[in-house]
């Protein structure tokens, strides 16, 4: 019934941390510190990648509440909110769906990062960087 507010939560917690991150990449860039290791992904730019998954999926998961008329235009907005007993099942489904679809999008979002920075940091053949070059001097 609500279980998108549990990955919208989530999705508004590591968009602070984003910012947060962002913020100390470009400090330590004009302070002329190398923000990251070569072929390496910056912090912030992952963080997007989870917070751009989580709210993506609450978005979803939002419209079809509302297709299934459990999100209503007047208050209290959520239609289990009206009887205590449908609240407390509300409540119950947050806190094992929602908490595990929140989970699992993290840990999609691990692998993900881990399979980058592999990807990173492989080292680059003669003939995949010279078909890069063609690749890109056509380009121009």
């Amino acid at each position: 019934m609500a279980c998108f507010l549990v990955s919208a939560a989530e999705g508004a917690i590591v968009k602070v941390f984003e910012k947060v991150e962002e913020k100390r990449e470009i400090k330590r860039l004009e302070a002329g510190e190398e923000i990251t290791k070569k072929a390496s992904i910056p912090l912030s730019k992952k963080l997007r990648w989870l917070s751009n998954m989580l709210f993506g999926g609450s978005a979803l998961l939002a419209f079809e509440h509302i297709w299934h008329g459990e999100v209503v235009p007047w208050f209290p907005f959520l239609s289990a909110m009206s009887d205590s007993a449908d609240a407390a099942e509300m409540f119950r489904e947050m806190a094992t769906v929602g908490v595990s679809m929140a989970g699992l999008i993290t840990c999609v979002w691990i692998v993900m990062c881990i399979v980058s920075e592999y990807i990173a940091k492989r080292p680059v053949k003669e003939d995949e960087q010279s078909e890069t070059l063609q690749t890109e001097a056509v380009h121009e």
